[in-house]
């Protein structure tokens, strides 16, 4: 089966690990032929680059405007003109390849032309694996409105979003809770067309032992006596940190905890003046990290946190969550009431969950790790991660759906 994989990751293999590269290296180990648009921001000053890795498996870097860490108008523009560079690059480098399977993901929804003209030309199934929704999570943030003076550009994006939606032969929503929401809020889409599929990697376990854990937190100099909480990832207005930050505050005198937040983002700047001004003896903030040395900072952890801005209406689900269960640590969950993370998190017996308007509950769950049996619950993660959240799951998900197309695996490999 011919496979487009249309994104705006960057990268250039298929080794490096995330829900996405994990995924589509399934379906390459499986025997297909996968065609990567993988984009480089003009930022990097690199051209438009075609890397032809094997028979089966080619990735192009295609040159784009900036969009991440630039200003709000030079993002707009860059971001409207995707559909049209996609398109033209579509029909330059993958003139030849007939595809049987697109798949794609939110954000962003303005691929939503490229999506139709693979649909029409090649009669293919397309497969759309919804990870954000938005305009309705910019309406949240204060970032758009559906009146006033933002209105004409709410009305814009969701009506690209419409049309995704219309031009999506399956959506895949990470959760039962995105599931329902979808269906509720856009009623032209037939039900069958909705389900499942979760954010997904290809597991490595990494055990270590006590004193293994402790060399890692003396090399890092974080305490090797104390409860280690850590939060890597997005430090934006998604997830709250001013919320954070009164939550920090609130355990500071609980010195048997030791707070670790690691990442980057708008922010970011909030949590470095909280700690130079109020200088909390528990709490420590790192900027982001090579994904492997996060990774291996999380194994010297004890519980891994997440934190949702509490205005959301959408139901949010980090995929750092998949992390910390890698890592057999139990999770912490901060978030708005319409996500069903903490659900998951609480029902699957792995950690625990409070709304991100409850300080008190936050310091009482901090306690609550204190006094459970992290290794159990963290054993729980993992079995729950290998049960849900497997590449191989998520594959056998949407081939489930694709198979239905009798005219797949009929068609003739890319060359």
């Amino acid at each position: 089966m011919n496979i487009l994989f249309l994104t705006l990751l960057d990268f250039d293999n298929l080794e490096s690990q995330n829900i996405y590269t994990d995924l589509l290296r399934k379906f390459y180990r499986e025997g297909h032929c996968v065609s990567i648009i993988s984009p480089v921001e003009r930022k990097k000053k690199t051209g438009t680059q075609f890397l032809k890795l094997d028979s089966r498996l080619n990735i192009l870097k295609l040159k784009i405007g900036n969009i991440q860490k630039t200003n709000i108008i030079e993002k707009g523009i860059s971001t409207v003109m995707l559909e049209s560079i996609f398109v033209a690059a579509i029909k330059k480098y993958y003139g030849t390849i007939t595809f049987d399977l697109v798949l794609y993901s939110t954000p962003p929804i303005t691929l939503q032309k490229a999506v139709n003209y693979i649909k029409k030309r090649d009669h293919a199934v397309t497969y759309l694996m919804l990870k954000d929704i938005f305009p309705q999570n910019a309406v949240d943030m204060g970032m758009l409105s559906k009146h006033g003076g933002k209105k004409l550009l709410y009305s814009y994006f969701r009506r690209k979003e419409r049309l995704l939606y219309r031009d999506s032969d399956y959506i895949g929503c990470m959760s039962a809770a995105n599931v329902e929401y979808l269906r509720k809020h856009n009623s032209q889409i037939e039900p069958g067309r909705i389900g499942l599929c979760p954010n997904c990697i290809e597991p490595v376990c990494r055990d270590i032992n006590a004193a293994q854990k402790n060399e890692i937190r003396k090399k890092l100099g974080l305490p090797e006596e104390k409860l280690l909480f850590i939060y890597g990832g997005n430090l934006g207005r998604p997830q709250g940190i001013p919320f954070l930050i009164d939550c920090l505050r609130r355990v500071g005198e609980n010195q048997d905890a030791y707070f670790l937040i690691v990442g980057n983002g708008t922010e970011y700047g909030n949590l470095e003046t909280f700690i130079e001004q109020e200088n909390p003896q528990n709490v420590r903030l790192l900027p982001a990290l090579p994904k492997a040395e996060y990774e291996n900072m999380i194994l010297a952890a004890d519980v891994g946190m997440i934190f949702l801005d509490h205005r959301f209406t959408i139901p949010n689900f980090p995929s750092r969550l998949l992390s910390y269960m890698q890592a057999k640590i139990p999770v912490l969950a901060v978030t708005d009431p319409n996500t069903d993370i903490g659900k998951v998190i609480v029902s699957g017996g792995f950690g625990w969950w409070c709304e991100s308007n409850h300080i008190e509950e936050f310091a009482k769950n901090v306690e609550r790790a204190q006094e459970a049996d992290l290794n159990g619950m963290g054993e729980k993660a993992y079995a729950y991660l290998m049960e849900h959240y497997t590449a191989g799951h998520v594959y056998q998900l949407i081939m489930s759906k694709v198979n239905k197309d009798e005219t797949i695996g009929q068609r003739m490999p890319a060359t």
